[in-house]
C-alpha cells in the first residue's frame, strides 16, 4: 500500500551508519555473522521532564523489517566505500540477505511506557540484528518523542478541545513534517494541515487561508464573480458584495464601530473566498484589526452566506491575547445571533494559532476563553523542550549467553541476558509497574506477592498484582509481521484511547 511503498523509498537499509557494515564485515569475516544475538532497544530517561512516553514508530519497523534487501545498486556503492580489502565474497553475502531470520518483539505502537524498559527485543543471527540498529533507531526515536509531546499538548488542552497540528513548514525536512503529522495524530491531535499526511496515512486534514490571501486584495473591484447561488440553487445569483455592505452597515450601527476604520481590501478577500467555499468560510481576521475590521468583516459576510442558505464555519485568529479576543469575539456571534436573528452564530467556531508551547496551552487551558481549536505547530514538531530521545539499541546476550556493558558512567551500564516484561496492574486497571524478568523465569501471576527491586536501588518492595500483562508481543518472524490483524486492532484502540471525550 502507500504507506509500505513510503517506507520502502525513505527507510532502505542503506539508511544506516557505516561502521554497522563494517562490524558486520569483521563478524562474517570471523566466521561469526549467523551466530544467534538478542539487542534491546529502550531510553534511559523519560521526556519532557514528565513521567511517561508514548512508545511509536513500531509499525514502520515492521514494514522496514518485510522489506529488507539490498539492491546491485546499494551493494556496489558499498564496495566503493569499503576498504579494498573487504573480501568480494561479502558482497554477495548483502545481496542475499534479508530478516527472514530475525524476531522481533515489541510494545505495540502508542503503549504508555517507562524508561530503561526494554520496548522491542530483536532476535537473530548477530550480522543482521547489528545491521538493524541505526535504522530502528530512527524510525522510534523522533516517532516516540513527537508522540509523547503531541500527548502532552492533549493533556494540557483537556479532552473537549481539538487540536490542528500545522508544524510542517517548521520541520526539520519534509520526512521529519511527514512523521511529526502521523505521530502527533496518534498523540491526540485530531487534524493536520499536511495534506500528504492525509493521503497516506488518512488523517483529517484542515486550513482556509493565511495572512497572504488577505492582503493580496486592496479593494471590493477585485472580487469576482461578485454573486453567488443560494444553497437551494431555486433562484437567480444574488449580488453578495451589494448584499455584504447593505448588512454590514446596519452591523456598525448595532455595535458603534467606525466604519471608516474597517479594510475594504480585506472585505474583498473575504467576499473572494466566501464565494469560491461558501461552506467552508473560516477566514483569519487579524491581518489589521480584530475589533475594527476584521470581526466585522466576518460578520457581515457570514450573515450573507447565511441568507443564502450557506453555512459559514467560523473564525481563527492568530496574534495578540488570544483568551481575551475570543471572548470578545464570542460575544459579538452572541449579540448577533439575537439581533439579527441568525441562531448560526450561536455555533461558529473559534480556531487560535499563535506560537503554541505547552506552557501557553496550560495557561489557555486555565484562562476564560472561547477557543475550540488551537493550532499548534513549532513547538510541537521540533519538540523545543527536549530535542531527542535518545533510546538505545544493545546487546544483552550472543549464542545464549548474557552480554553486558560496563561503563565509567553507571548510568549506560546494561542489564544483560534475554528478558520477558509484565506490565502489573491494581484492581482498576492501573499499572502499578513494569517487571523485567529473565526470559526463562516463570511469569508472575495475578493475586501473587512479589519481591522486586527497583533498578539502581538496594531496597525492595512488596507487589500483589491484580492484573498482569505480558508487555511485549511477538510481532515479527521468518520474514513476515505476525497477526497482522491484531496489530492493527491494537493500534486502533491505542487511538480511541489517546483522545479522551472525542
Amino acid at each position: 500500500d502507500a504507506i509500505e511503498r513510503s517506507i520502502r523509498a525513505r527507510v532502505p537499509p542503506m539508511l544506516t551508519d557505516l561502521y554497522q557494515f563494517t562490524m558486520a564485515y569483521a563478524y562474517w569475516n570471523s566466521g561469526r555473522h549467523n551466530e544467534p544475538a538478542v539487542f534491546e532497544l529502550f531510553f534511559r530517561e523519560n521526556p519532557f521532564g514528565g513521567g511517561f512516553s508514548l512508545f511509536s514508530g513500531v509499525h514502520d519497523c515492521l514494514l522496514f523489517l518485510r522489506n529488507f534487501r539490498f539492491t546491485e545498486e546499494d551493494v556496489e556503492y558499498l564496495r566503493s566505500v569499503l576498504p579494498p580489502t573487504t573480501n568480494p565474497a561479502f558482497f554477495q553475502f548483502l545481496r542475499e540477505l534479508d530478516c527472514s531470520g530475525v524476531t522481533l518483539r515489541a510494545v505495540p505502537e502508542a503503549t504508555v511506557v517507562f524508561a530503561r524498559v526494554p520496548l522491542m527485543e530483536v532476535d537473530g543471527p548477530l550480522a543482521v540484528v547489528q545491521l538493524l540498529e541505526t535504522s530502528l533507531l530512527c524510525l522510534v526515536n523522533y516517532a516516540s518523542l513527537v508522540c509523547s509531546n503531541a500527548a502532552r499538548f492533549r493533556l494540557a488542552a483537556g479532552p473537549d478541545r481539538k487540536l490542528l497540528e500545522l508544524g510542517l513548514r517548521r520541520a526539520q525536512g519534509p520526512d521529519g513534517g511527514l512523521t511529526a503529522s502521523r505521530y502527533t495524530h496518534i498523540g491526540g491531535f485530531d487534524m493536520t494541515s499536511n495534506v500528504q499526511a492525509g493521503f497516506l496515512f488518512g488523517i483529517p486534514v484542515a486550513g482556509t487561508m493565511a495572512h497572504s490571501y488577505v492582503t493580496s486584495f486592496s479593494s471590493l473591484e477585485e472580487v469576482w464573480p461578485q454573486t453567488l447561488l443560494p444553497a437551494d440553487g431555486e433562484k437567480d445569483p444574488i449580488d453578495l458584495i451589494s448584499l455584504t455592505k447593505g448588512l454590514l452597515g446596519r452591523l456598525c450601527e448595532l455595535l458603534g464601530a467606525e466604519p471608516a476604520k474597517i479594510h475594504e481590501g480585506e472585505l474583498a478577500a473575504f467576499l473572494s473566498y466566501a464565494i469560491a467555499y461558501p461552506g467552508n468560510f473560516l477566514p483569519v481576521i487579524d491581518s489589521y484589526s480584530v475589533s475594527c475590521s476584521g470581526l466585522l468583516n466576518f460578520c457581515a459576510v457570514a450573515m450573507a452566506l447565511i441568507e443564502l442558505g450557506h453555512q459559514p464555519r467560523g473564525v481563527r485568529l492568530d496574534s495578540g491575547d488570544l483568551c481575551r479576543q475570543s471572548v470578545e469575539v464570542r460575544r459579538v456571534f452572541k449579540h448577533c445571533a439575537k439581533q439579527f436573528s441568525v441562531p448560526v452564530f450561536e455555533s461558529l467556531i473559534i480556531v487560535g494559532t499563535n506560537n503554541i508551547s505547552e506552557q501557553s496551552m496550560m495557561e489557555l487551558s486555565k484562562k476564560e476563553n472561547e477557543i475550540n481549536v488551537v493550532g499548534v505547530g513549532t513547538h510541537l514538531v521540533t519538540c523545543t523542550r527536549q530535542p531527542s530521545l535518545g533510546c538505545v539499541y544493545k546487546l544483552v546476550e550472543v549464542r545464549g549467553s548474557p552480554r553486558m556493558k560496563f561503563s565509567e558512567d553507571p548510568e549506560k551500564s546494561t542489564v544483560p541476558g534475554k528478558k520477558a516484561v509484565y506490565r502489573l496492574l491494581d484492581s482498576e486497571g492501573h499499572p502499578l509497574m513494569d517487571l523485567l524478568c529473565l526470559s526463562e523465569e516463570p511469569p508472575p501471576l495475578a493475586g501473587q506477592t512479589l519481591r522486586c527491586y527497583p533498578l539502581g536501588q538496594e531496597a525492595h518492595l512488596a507487589v500483589t498484582p491484580t492484573q498482569v500483562t505480558c508487555l511485549r508481543q511477538e510481532v515479527f518472524a521468518k520474514g513476515q509481521v505476525r497477526n497482522w490483524s491484531w496489530w492493527m486492532w491494537e493500534l486502533d484502540s491505542q487511538l480511541s484511547r489517546s483522545r479522551p471525550g472525542m
